[in-house]
């Protein structure tokens, strides 16, 4: 198949389902109101409680959810075929990631902006807080050391990033400091920020720089020390200084390298070389259920509903801008996961170079990089598939190689800083409400909550040497992260039973998630216990047996609203 006409069939369908399914939602599902007052205005404090332009809002909040989620996702889980993956992308964004972050974002929104974790109070009950707490803080931990982990081992990687990536800072902090001390315009300054952005790329390109070892420490365990002290000061800074202003230039910087690799397509519409369907891969996983957890954001991740209810629903400015930051942002990121699928499974056949020096072409360079699950494993194995057939799009127009390469690794290290910010300042809120239930009001202050996230995450990262101790965590990532996915649909669907609203929007949604994720839990903790990894196991138990515990506890919940409305 011609990989334009797919981009082409999926972009349309995104613009028909916000149009239609989403619409419908906002107006008459959730009923969102352009008149009613906001958390940004009612507890505005201009340090979390912001009101937000809504394209700066989405900006933050599409950047924050993507992260490298739907750029690796994809490129991994291409390896069963095209068409399950593109399947996947679809339909999983439309009718359950989009619905699953919008429902977030309005029930927090119309609670005070309060994590998903703390709604639960409410709409469950208070142990059931606890427990979805302690899920969050699991999460979040590990995202936090493998984020800071995966920073630097891109900086190692593409050298050529660092200098584009560190300069963003004060180029983002002086468009902060005009828009909101100076009034300046917003599209005049974000566009003369974008060009100094883009300027400092071009020098990265032609002057990469490496950071030595540190302390005793590795490169990249020397990165990880410095990311997570940036993270700690970039956490406790009003939004306005760096996080909006940064995440609304890369959000730019997504959209210019989404249109640089749409163009490429137009131009080269190469065809998909990647099978339609490789149902049994040498030495993968089971199609079903992985696929639905190795592709998370680029259909729907737990993650999202951190971020809509951690820090956009503080700083939404009306209620009806809800549908274009949250069903849109999930949209906008299923249009990146396509642009990844076109790469790794059409581009990457233009031209790949093997590890021998040989340029192969077709379905033999999409062969040659997955030819087995563990030939395409590692960071540095997915991200080339990307990086590879990226460059070739970008090529197909006289592009420079060094210049669209260099674009493309910024683009992937500022999204993961974005995440890493983003998952810091959201644990740190995850702390405070925790603290505040439990009476322990002194260690919810923002500096003290951030150290205790950034510091947790630390001993975590270096309770293995290099900072690898997240790794050790990281394969009950996927899966918790999705079953949480799944929870936050639970939470949405008891806040809809309450309010008397039809309820399969989100039960469905809710239903499918919890099955096939919870089904890859049980096949993860099985091959836990064949291989002896006692740590893995008995964590995944733990985690497995609070999830059911909280769904139990939620079912009861909407049966008595569902009774009470009889």
């Amino acid at each position: 198949m011609n990989s334009l006409i797919l981009a082409l069939i999926m972009f349309v369908g995104y613009i028909v389902a916000y149009h239609t399914y989403g619409k419908y939602l906002a107006k008459k599902i959730f009923k969102l109101d352009p008149e009613a007052v906001t958390p940004a205005h009612e507890l505005r404090d201009d340090i979390d409680y912001l009101p937000t332009k809504k394209e700066v809002l989405f900006g933050h909040h599409f950047t924050s959810i993507a992260g490298l989620g739907p750029i690796v996702g994809p490129a991994i889980a291409i390896i069963w075929g095209w068409v399950p993956a593109a399947l996947w992308i679809f339909f999983g964004p439309i009718f359950i990631g989009a619905v699953h972050d919008l429902s977030s974002l309005v029930a927090s929104m119309r609670n005070k902006g309060v994590s998903i974790g703390e709604l639960t109070a409410g709409l469950v009950n208070p142990r059931t807080r606890t427990l979805f707490h302690l899920i969050i803080f699991f999460e979040l931990w590990i995202v936090i050391a493998i984020f800071a982990l995966i920073m630097g081992i891109l900086f190692k990687m593409y050298p050529q990033s660092v200098f584009p990536v560190w300069m963003e800072i004060p180029i983002a902090m002086w468009m902060g400091y005009m828009i909101y001390k100076k009034g300046a315009s917003l599209t005049w300054t974000a566009i003369a920020a974008v060009i100094l952005m883009y300027i400092t790329v071009i020098i990265g390109a032609y002057w990469p720089l490496k950071l030595p070892g540190l302390w005793g420490l590795t490169p990249v365990a020397t990165w990880l020390v410095i990311l997570l002290v940036y993270s700690y000061f970039a956490s406790t800074l009003p939004v306005w200084t760096l996080l909006q202003p940064r995440d609304y230039i890369n959000a730019h910087e997504l959209i210019i390298a989404m249109g640089l690799l749409f163009i490429g397509t137009i131009i080269a519409h190469p065809t998909m070389v990647a099978p339609a369907v490789n149902a049994h891969p040498a030495g993968a996983p089971p199609l079903w259920p992985f696929i639905f957890v190795i592709i998370a954001c680029g259909a729907i991740s737990g993650f999202h509903s951190l971020v809509s209810s951690g820090t956009s629903s503080k700083q939404i400015d009306k209620e009806t801008h809800a549908q274009f930051v949250g069903y849109g942002g999930m949209l906008m990121e299923g249009a990146l996961s396509v642009l990844v699928i076109v790469a790794t499974a059409a581009a990457i056949g233009i031209a790949y170079k093997t590890k021998a020096g040989e340029v192969l072409t077709g379905a033999a360079a999409w062969k040659a990089h997955y030819a087995s699950w563990q030939a395409a494993a590692g960071l540095g194995s997915k991200l080339n598939a990307v990086i590879v057939g990226s460059a070739n799009l970008m090529g197909s127009y006289g592009i420079p190689l060094i210049i669209g390469s260099t674009i493309m690794a910024v683009f992937l290290v500022s999204f993961a800083g974005t995440t890493l910010d983003t998952a810091t300042r959201i644990q740190r809120y995850v702390i405070g409400e925790f603290c505040k239930d439990i009476g322990a009001d002194f260690l919810a202050n923002r500096w003290v909550a951030t150290f205790i996230a950034v510091f947790s995450a630390f001993l975590l990262a270096f309770a293995q040497k290099g900072g690898k101790g997240a790794l050790i965590l990281w394969p009950l990532f996927g899966t918790v992260n999705q079953l949480l996915a799944g929870l936050a649909l639970l939470v949405a669907t008891v806040y809809l039973a309450k309010l008397k609203k039809p309820i399969w929007f989100t039960a469905l949604p809710m239903i499918f998630m919890l099955l096939m994720t919870g089904w890859a839990m049980v096949l993860n903790i099985q091959k836990f216990a064949k291989t002896h990894n006692t740590l893995l196991f008995v964590v995944g138990i733990i985690v497995f047996a609070l999830e059911i515990w909280m769904i139990i506890e939620a079912i009861v919940a909407i049966r008595k609203a569902s009774a009470q409305g009889t």
